[in-house]
């Protein structure tokens, strides 16, 4: 909230406009500056901190659970007295095996942060000073982590649901009479999928992603709990949830909210994946897009916190993520179809 002062005379007039959380001071609590600033000391301490938080920061054995380690003095590892295993900071998590400095692996998350419709890779490599495919792999290590925060989620209450198709792409003929109807079915190629999102008002947002809306169904009911009110647009695709939920409708072709029926929250959710998709990344393989989905939903469900807390969030989340079995490795086979 921002006040103007303006004086007439011996009368005061003070003018009240409100600020978009993003534009006001409370949104920025950290910049890539402040970590390129650490030393790899900080950076080290920072790190270790935040993977065992749950130990109050204070590093325990990932083999043994063990309490009592200790930490070499000439090289940033630790030993545990009971089992005598060593342990890096980063073994066991998403970056074991890693090339780049726990300060260059920071500062990515950084920047990851910030990007309010993502961060492509290409800008990443460059940003950090590393090949294209360190920066695609690390980037798609923290989507794959920030996803395990909606694991294990069941959406309640009020949720919204709504479906929406990617890729795809029918570039049209150059004469008008070598054109095709690009929305009928038969002319889209096997690239196209829909990405159903399920958000709790108030709360978590998940996503899934097959071939329509329908396929989507068995998803929306094992996720929503039962006694859940669902507001959804009238494609028949949702009419087989009348039986198990109270259902609120909306019909778009004449309004987008009617006082009892709104899908606004999944529409701004689409906003942010569509601009994600179209002007960052620019293309996304339909093998991918349930990792892009999740991740602007978690950006939706952080848009609130300032850069410094989703920092702070993601880093942790990747700091305490196990190993990633779809990532690591990834330019030494092939890749998926």
């Amino acid at each position: 909230m921002q006040h103007y002062h303006i004086r007439y005379g011996y009368i005061e007039i003070v003018y009240k406009m409100t600020q978009h959380f993003l534009l006001s001071s409370k949104a920025r609590t950290l910049s890539l500056a402040q970590v390129m600033r650490m030393t790899d000391s900080e950076a080290f301490d920072l790190f270790v901190a935040l993977r065992f938080a749950e130990n109050s920061g204070k590093p325990y054995c990932p083999k043994c659970g063990g309490l009592d380690v200790y930490r070499y003095a000439s090289r940033p590892i630790f030993k545990c007295k009971g089992c005598s295993a060593q342990f890096s900071a980063t073994s066991g998590t998403v970056f074991a095996s890693r090339k780049l400095a726990i300060k260059d692996i920071l500062a990515a998350v950084a920047i990851f942060a910030n990007g309010a419709k993502g961060h492509s890779a290409l800008q990443l490599s460059r940003d950090i000073d590393c090949q294209y495919r360190t920066a695609y792999v690390l980037a798609h290590k923290l989507r794959e982590s920030m996803t395990a925060e909606t694991k294990d989620v069941t959406l309640s209450g009020t949720v919204e649901i709504d479906g929406a198709y990617f890729g795809g792409h029918v570039k049209p003929a150059n004469y008008k009479d070598d054109r095709i109807d690009r929305r009928l079915s038969e002319n889209r190629t096997g690239k196209r999928r829909c990405v159903v999102v399920m958000r709790e008002r108030g709360g978590r947002t998940i996503t899934t992603v097959g071939n329509s809306e329908l396929a989507a169904v068995p998803t929306v009911m094992a996720r929503v709990a039962p006694g859940t009110v669902i507001h959804a647009d009238e494609a028949t695709s949702w009419d087989g949830l009348q039986a198990h939920y109270e259902m609120r409708r909306i019909n778009h072709s004449v309004c987008y909210s009617d006082g009892m029926a709104c899908t606004n929250g999944a529409e701004s959710f689409f906003s942010r994946l569509r601009r994600a998709e179209l002007g960052t990344h620019h293309s996304i393989r339909k093998a991918y897009l349930g990792a892009y989905a999740a991740e602007m939903a978690w950006r939706e469900d952080h848009r609130r916190e300032s850069n410094g807390a989703q920092f702070i969030g993601i880093a942790k989340s990747a700091a305490q993520s196990p190993v990633s079995r779809q990532w690591k490795g990834y330019w030494q086979r092939h890749l998926p179809k």
